[in-house]
């Protein structure tokens, strides 16, 4: 749902999909070919939200701030279930693993990944391409051509799921009975530990 706060109406580009069980609230601007998962929490009531082109949020996200506070989410950002970002700044083509929390004053350059369950303590400058991961997040690598194409393709999914949700998504009562139903797909992407080259 989309929601008005005091004067503010969250401005949403036409081509993006909104869950109707995530929750929009207030000063948020959302670009093009935008998923936003549905149990997602992008409330912009302290501060400004912005959250442009190619991006995805998933389901359960949370994207909050302290008071007076911009939290941007730069092109092809990508927002792993269950992530916290709080008044960060998130880079171009960056991927936030699944239940990592980006505190207060972050900024993550272009093409930085953060592992599943890290927490990336306020006031941080990360360098492009660093792959953090733990709690607290250390930097222990940068990252190889290689895997930012992994993630690139990763999120091009999620574009495309954007467009099919637009397309054929409607709610519906259930089956009663199993059937045959066959889950296909277009898209062949596979996991990191799939793909990457075996050394």
């Amino acid at each position: 749902m989309v929601y008005q706060f005091k004067e503010h109406i969250p401005v949403i580009h036409e081509s993006s999909f909104i869950h109707p069980q995530s929750a929009i609230t207030g000063n948020v601007i959302i670009g093009k070919n935008v998923y936003i998962g549905p149990g997602a929490a992008i409330r912009g009531d302290f501060g400004k939200i912005i959250i442009e082109d190619g991006c995805n949020v998933q389901e359960n996200c949370t994207i909050h701030m302290f008071p007076g506070v911009t939290v941007l989410l730069k092109e092809n950002a990508h927002i792993g279930h269950g992530a916290i970002i709080h008044g960060a700044t998130i880079g171009r083509n960056c991927m936030i693993g699944m239940n990592s929390v980006i505190m207060d004053n972050v900024i993550l350059e272009n093409e930085c990944i953060v592992g599943a369950l890290s927490f990336v303590k306020a006031d941080q400058h990360i360098a492009a391409r660093s792959l953090l991961v733990g709690n607290p997040a250390k930097i222990i690598r940068e990252i190889s051509d290689e895997m930012i194409d992994w993630k690139t393709e990763g999120t091009k999914v999620y574009q495309q799921l954007t467009e099919d949700m637009k397309k054929e998504w409607k709610a519906c009562e259930p089956l009663r009975e199993v059937t045959d139903q066959e889950v296909k797909s277009d898209l062949d992407y596979k996991t990191w530990n799939e793909t990457k080259k075996k050394i």
